[in-house]
């Protein structure tokens, strides 16, 4: 099982992530915003299959041309080294 971040490791993290925020101990999370919904639906397809390769699976949430990114690695019980390799992959797919 994957240790789980400290705040502070949390905090630390979220320095090299732009836009990602701590949503308290338990998860980071960050909203995307794109021109259309067709931008958004290709962006989140993208992130599945990353999401898929690192046996990964996000919390998105889609409303339009917004979407919302939730990560936390439910195994630990909050936000781990994966969540963040994880938040790192998708923003090189933005």
């Amino acid at each position: 099982m994957p240790g789980r971040y400290t705040a502070a490791e949390i905090t630390k993290a979220m320095a090299n992530l732009d836009g990602w925020e701590p949503d308290g101990e338990k998860a980071i999370h960050k909203e995307f915003k794109f021109r259309d919904h067709i931008e958004a639906m290709g962006f989140v397809n993208r992130v599945a299959m990353v999401a898929e390769k690192m046996d990964h699976h996000p919390e998105l949430t889609i409303v339009y041309s917004s979407v919302s990114i939730r990560l936390n690695s439910h195994d630990a019980g909050g936000v781990t080294e994966r969540d963040v390799q994880l938040a790192e992959a998708i923003e090189k797919y933005r």
